[in-house]
């Protein structure tokens, strides 16, 4: 069969979004990565999904899927990326749309700007919750990586994170460390590997190793993982605007137990449609 898709991106992270609302499509692993194969397929870091919701409290069901075919619980870009597809596909014509994702319920606002804010729920981090294999809560933690220490800020965004500060991320190692810090076996569900230049308590820079996709253009909830292990470090203030490789986000974080806030654009690139 046929299947029409949306390419889009936020700030350089590129998607494949299928709308699975009008269109009926059983998809496996498989047509994953061939959907995300930049040779052979669209390609993608990941592909996005817009499903009817399960919860009668929620306008649609937002799944993701990373290029290597497995579904993952979180995407802040793409849920920026899913809040202009829905609207610009006349799929809704509400402004605040709420969808049900494997990490939990989201709130999306596409402003007048056409800016995007997502409320990214409040951070976690007891280690059961990331998942993490330590036995307390700690603000810092170290990772043995081939027998190199590394500290690192452990956290979920309804997806794991493993924040490091660096000098300068021009020169951070992220090609080294990143393909061994996201398999380590003190994750049990692999990680996101963030590398966090603090600039000012107000800006940041930022690259991330992202799990089953490699390090990526920019990482909406990388960004707001590294902005949250910066506050509770005490080196950021409640509103951060983060430098990434494609471009800027802004977060904003009043603190524990308090949701995330990410603002930031949606890109159409085209679209077509592949046979499946």
């Amino acid at each position: 069969m046929r299947l029409k898709f949306t390419k889009m991106h936020g700030l350089g992270n590129d998607f494949v979004v299928l709308d699975l609302v009008s269109q009926r499509c059983s998809l496996r692993p498989g047509h994953i990565r061939k959907l995300a194969d930049r040779r052979l397929g669209v390609g993608c870091d990941q592909v996005l999904v817009v499903e009817p919701p399960r919860d009668p409290d929620m306008d649609f069901r937002y799944r993701i899927f990373n290029a290597d075919g497995r579904e993952v619980e979180q995407c802040g870009n793409g849920a920026r990326c899913v809040a202009r597809f829905v609207r610009d596909r006349r799929l809704t014509h509400r402004n605040k749309i709420s969808v049900e994702t494997a990490g939990g319920p989201m709130q999306l606002k596409v402003r007048k700007d056409k800016q995007v804010e997502v409320d990214m729920g409040a951070p976690r981090f007891e280690p059961a919750d990331i998942p993490f294999d330590a036995e307390a809560r700690s603000e810092r933690y170290t990772l043995d990586i081939d027998g190199e220490p590394i500290d690192i800020v452990a956290l979920s965004m309804g997806n794991p994170h493993a924040v490091m500060l660096v000098d300068d991320i021009d020169t951070a190692p992220v090609e080294r460390l990143g393909p061994l810090i996201e398999p380590h076996p003190r994750f049990p569900e692999q990680v996101n590997a963030g590398f966090m230049q603090v600039v000012s308590d107000k800006e940041i820079r930022l690259r991330v190793y992202e799990r089953g996709v490699g390090e990526t253009q920019a990482c909406g909830s990388g960004a707001c993982a590294a902005v949250v292990a910066g506050r509770q470090l005490g080196l950021l203030g409640k509103r951060v605007t983060a430098h990434l490789l494609g471009g800027d986000l802004e977060i904003a974080w009043a603190g524990e137990s308090h949701p995330v806030m990410m603002t930031g654009p949606a890109t159409t690139v085209f679209e077509g449609s592949v046979r499946i």
